[in-house]
C-alpha cells in the first residue's frame, strides 16, 4: 500500500494537554537500543536538557563506569524540545550490559558486544518478517499462525494493463480486461501490509538476501531466499518471453463494480473461502488479477529485467560450487532476460499497477546491476561470456553515472549494490571497460558524502529527510552502503556514519522507538499490517510481527483527525508519539497510520543485508 492515495488514517496531533509555559519539559536519552560493538563509536543524545550536564554510564549493577559532560545542542528539534545534546561514550569498550542516566533521565538498557552477537540476532529477526509474509501454499504458521491462502493463484487470469486516471493516478478509468491467458503465480511474499504480490520489490527483496547469503551461511535466509527465487521463476516463462510484474489489483472500483486488496481489512485465508463469480464485487479479492511487463517476446521494462535476471544470477553464484547444474540453469534464466531489457524509447517504467505506488524513474543501475551479477555468475561457472557480461556492466555503470541521479540506496535506485560488486570486477581487470574502478568507487562515496552533509543538519546526524518518504528505506540504505563500502575498500571514513544511521533506526530519535518491529526496549506495536492486526498482539504480548521495518516518521502534512479504524480491524493506537512529534515531521504508532506504521518487504530487505554485513564486520 505504498504512495496510496486514499485518504490518510491517523489520528494524532490534536488532543495534547501543553506543559505549563514555565515548566521545562523532562528530558529524555536517546540511543540504539540494541547496542554497540566494542570498537565503534558511540554516541546517545539527549532531547532537551542543557549543555554541560555530568552523564553516567552505569551497569547492570548500578556501579558507574564512566562519567562525561553533553556536549553543544545540534540543534533544536521542536517547539517544545529546543535542543538536542550529545553524549560520547566511545571510551567504554568493556562487554556488559548499560545504562545511561542524566539528571533524572535515565536510557533503555544497551549491550557493548561483538558486533556478531549483537546483529546476528537482529538479521534473524528481520528473515522472520519474510517468513510471515509468504503467500500460497508453503507458508511458516510463526507467531501469528498464518496459514496457506490465495491457492486461486494457481490458475490466475492474465489481464491487460489496467487503465487508470485521476490526480493520484490510482483511479480505476475502465474495466479490466482479460486476456484469455492462465499462469500460476502461487507463493511469493505480500509487498506489504497488504496482500498484493509485485515482481519489482520482491526481486530487489530475494537479490538482499542472496547478497547476504554469498558471505555467510545461515539456513534460515538460504530458505527464505530460495522460496522468492521459486516464485520469481514462475513469474518469468523463458518459454514464451513474458515476465510477470503483479498479483492482485490494490485499487476497486464503485463505477465498475469490484473491491480491491486495500478496500477490504481480513486475514489472507478468507479469499479463499469467497464464493464468487465473474461480475461479484469480490471476484478479484479470490480470482486475482495477474499482469504482465511485457507481451510475449516483446521487450521488458530495463528496471525489471535487470534486477530479476540479477537476483537469478546471484543464485547461480551461491550454487556454482555445490550444485553447478542447477547454478548454469539460473545463469541461463538470467542471460535470456537480461537479453529482453528493452534500452531504447524506454518510457514509463513497469513496477506496479498503478506506477504511482512504486514511481521509479530510474533503470541503467538496474542494467549495472544486473551484468555485474551476470558476469560473476558466468566466471564462477567458468562461462566464456564472463567478460561479454562485464564490458555490458561497465557500460551501463557509465550511462548511470551520466544521468548524475542524487538518490541513494532504496527499493528506487540499487546503484550502490551494483558499483560494490563491479568495482571488484573492475580490480581484477574488465578489457574495453568504460569506467574505472575509482569512479564506481567514487560514486559509492558520493552517496555517502551526500548523507553525512545532510546529517550535519539534523539534531541526531540522521541522513534521511523526517520530513518526507521513506525516511526508514533511506536510512537502511545508508546503513547498508556505509557497510558496503567499509567491506569494499577497508576505508573507515564513514563508519560513524554508519553508525550513527543504525542508531536512528534503532531508538535514537525524538520518539524513542526502533523501525523494527519486536527489536528494542521500544519498538512499533501497531503497524498497518492486516495478519498482524488481526492475529497478533495489539497491547503486547509475543504475537507481533518480528523483524518487520516500518517507514518511520514523515511529512507532518499528511497527518490530521482522520476517523474510525478500518472496519473489521482490531483498534491500536499508541499516543506516547504525540509529545515527540515536529512541525515537520510526525510519527504515528497508530493502525491508521499507514505512512508510518507500514512495514514493507523492501524496506526489511535492505535490513536483512545491513545487519548481515554489520553482523560478519
Amino acid at each position: 500500500m505504498r504512495i496510496r492515495r486514499a485518504a490518510l488514517v491517523a489520528a494524532v496531533l490534536t488532543g495534547v494537554v501543553a506543559a505549563p509555559a514555565q515548566a521545562a519539559p523532562a528530558s529524555h536519552i536517546r540511543l540504539d537500543q540494541v547496542g554497540f560493538g566494542t570498537a565503534e563509536a558511540k554516541h546517545a543524545y539527549v532531547l532537551g536538557g542543557a549543555a554541560n550536564t555530568r552523564f553516567a554510564v552505569v551497569d547492570n549493577r548500578g556501579r558507574t563506569v564512566l562519567t562525561g559532560r553533553t556536549g553543544a545542542s545540534t540543534g533544536s528539534w521542536s517547539d517544545r524540545f529546543t535542543s538536542v545534546h550529545p553524549i560520547d561514550f566511545s571510551a567504554l569498550k568493556t562487554t556488559g550490559t548499560y545504562r545511561i542516566k542524566v539528571g533524572a533521565a535515565t536510557s533503555p538498557a544497551f549491550r557493548i558486544d561483538s558486533l556478531a552477537r549483537l546483529f546476528s540476532p537482529v538479521a534473524h529477526n528481520t528473515v522472520e518478517f519474510f517468513q510471515a509474509q509468504r503467500d500460497g501454499a508453503d507458508v511458516v504458521p510463526g507467531r501469528l499462525g498464518r496459514r496457506p491462502a490465495h491457492l486461486a493463484d494457481r490458475e490466475a487470469f492474465v489481464y491487460e494493463e489496467p487503465v487508470f486516471s485521476g490526480e493520484g493516478g490510482d483511479e480505476i478509468a475502465a474495466p479490466l480486461r482479460p486476456t484469455g491467458a492462465k499462469v500460476d503465480l502461487e507463493g511469493g511474499w505480500f509487498d506489504a501490509g497488504d496482500f498484493v504480490k509485485f515482481t519489482h520489490a520482491s526481486s530487489y527483496s530475494t537479490a538482499s538476501m542472496l547478497l547476504a547469503l554469498r558471505d555467510r551461511h545461515d539456513g534460515a535466509l538460504y530458505e527464505e531466499a530460495k522460496f522468492g527465487l521459486r516464485w520469481l521463476d514462475k513469474a518469468w516463462d523463458e518459454q514464451t518471453g513474458t515476465l510477470y510484474a503483479q498479483v492482485g489489483i490494490g485499487t476497486g472500483s464503485e463505477e465498475f463494480g469490484f473491491v480491491g486488496d486495500h478496500d477490504v481489512w481480513r486475514l489472507p485465508e478468507a479469499d479463499d473461502r469467497l464464493d464468487v463469480r465473474p461480475g461479484d464485487r469480490e471476484y478479484y479479492l479470490k480470482h486475482r488479477p495477474v499482469f504482465r511487463a511485457n507481451a510475449a517476446g516483446e521487450k521488458i521494462s530495463p528496471n525489471l529485467a535487470g534486477r530479476v535476471a540479477g537476483s537469478f544470477a546471484l543464485a547461480a553464484q551461491i550454487e556454482a560450487r555445490h550444485q553447478p547444474r542447477l547454478a548454469r540453469e539460473y545463469l541461463e534464466k538470467a542471460a535470456g532476460l537480461f537479453a529482453l531489457a528493452k534500452t531504447e524509447d524506454v518510457g514509463r517504467l513497469v513496477t506496479a499497477f498503478p506506477h504511482a505506488y512504486y514511481p521509479e524513474p530510474s533503470w541503467t543501475d538496474d542494467l549495472e546491476f544486473g551484468a555485474t551479477q551476470l558476469a560473476l555468475a558466468a566466471k564462477a561457472l567458468n562461462d566464456p561470456r564472463h567478460l561479454r557480461f562485464a564490458r555490458a556492466a561497465t557500460h551501463w555503470a557509465k550511462e548511470f553515472l551520466a544521468t548524475r541521479d542524487p538518490d541513494t540506496l532504496n527499493v528506487y535506485n540499487i546503484s550502490a549494490l551494483g558499483h560494490a560488486d563491479l568495482a571488484k570486477l573492475l580490480k581484477a581487470g574488465v578489457p574495453g571497460a568504460e569506467v574505472t574502478e575509482a569512479q564506481v568507487v567514487g560514486d559509492l562515496r558520493r552517496q555517502l558524502r551526500q548523507g553525512a552533509d545532510a546529517s550535519e543538519s539534523s539534531p541526531f546526524r540522521t541522513a534521511a529527510d523526517v520530513g518526507t518518504w521513506d525516511v526508514g528505506s533511506r536510512t537502511f540504505g545508508f546503513i547498508t552502503t556505509a557497510a558496503l563500502y567499509r567491506k569494499l575498500t577497508g576505508d573507515r571514513t564513514y563508519d560513524t556514519f554508519g553508525t550513527q544511521q543504525r542508531g536512528f533506526a534503532l531508538g535514537t530519535n525524538a520518539w524513542g522507538t526502533t523501525l523494527v518491529v519486536g527489536v528494542g526496549s521500544k519498538f512499533p506495536q501497531c503497524p498497518h499490517h492486516q495478519a498482524a492486526n488481526l492475529s497478533g498482539s495489539p497491547d503486547g504480548g509475543s504475537k507481533v510481527l518480528v523483524g518487520a521495518v516500518i517507514n518511520g516518521p514523515n511529512d507532518a502534512s499528511l497527518f490530521g483527525d482522520l476517523g474510525e479504524m478500518p472496519p473489521g480491524s482490531v483498534a491500536c493506537t499508541k499516543p506516547y508519539t504525540v509529545e515527540f512529534d515536529s512541525a515537520r515531521s510526525v510519527f504515528a504508532d497508530d493502525l491508521r497510520s499507514w505512512p508510518s506504521s507500514e512495514p514493507a518487504i523492501d524496506f526489511t530487505a535492505t535490513g536483512v543485508l545491513g545487519f548481515s554485513l554489520i553482523a560478519g564486520s
